[in-house]
């Protein structure tokens, strides 16, 4: 278990951005992480329906716009957000990241599933990143490293000694993202059904506390 991961995880949370990650402005425009409320689902559900087509597109080599990923809908993802806004369970959680009042992109984290704990620390003490998007054209900015800032602070609230992504394979954006931010391979790997075609995600992971 390397301390990189703790030093460069500590590092988000304290408002510090580590080589390889993008530079926060502190006097440049309003930008912020808040719990998301229900009237965040509708944003959310199209921010990720953007993504998904968009990572879907690249795995199944069509365009993003192709109607094949029409089975991608904004409003049953803002339905299945609006379900996950509303749990109100320990290690459960919904953040949006904003620019101003404009959604600009969304972070969920969970308790993960006991076939997706992490090895090296206490059963039961692992906490998945389920989702880290940014809308399209608001890459670049900043607003990942504090979502993922703050689903490390969160997760280490609620006792977890390790936090976890899926990355899917050839996301090589968020795979330099994620090992920047000091996660690892764990050497996991799982296969999804998404629209028309299967998407191969990799496990990735950080120690948390101490």
């Amino acid at each position: 278990m390397s301390d990189h991961h703790d030093d460069v995880l500590s590092s988000l949370a304290a408002g510090r951005t580590p080589d390889g990650l993008p530079t926060t402005s502190r006097g440049g425009p309003d930008v912020s992480v808040r719990p998301a409320i229900p009237a965040d689902a509708d944003r959310i559900g199209e921010i990720h329906a953007a993504t998904m087509r968009a990572a879907v597109g690249r795995s199944a080599g069509v365009e993003a716009d192709d109607p094949a990923l029409g089975v991608i809908d904004d409003g049953d993802l803002a339905l299945t957000w609006a379900n996950a806004i509303g749990v109100n369970a320990p290690g459960h959680r919904v953040l949006t990241a904003l620019a101003g009042a404009r959604i600009v992109g969304f972070a969920a984290i969970a308790p993960a599933a006991a076939s997706d704990q992490v090895d090296d620390v206490p059963e039961g003490s692992t906490i998945e990143a389920l989702a880290l998007e940014i809308a399209p054209g608001e890459e670049r900015a900043g607003h990942g490293a504090r979502l993922l800032a703050a689903c490390a602070d969160l997760a280490t609230d609620a006792g977890a000694r390790a936090l976890t992504a899926w990355v899917a394979r050839g996301d090589e954006a968020r795979t330099r993202f994620l090992t920047a931010a000091g996660l690892a391979p764990s050497g996991r790997r799982r296969y999804l059904p998404v629209g028309p075609g299967e998407v191969v995600q990799d496990q990735y992971w950080a120690a948390l506390g101490g």
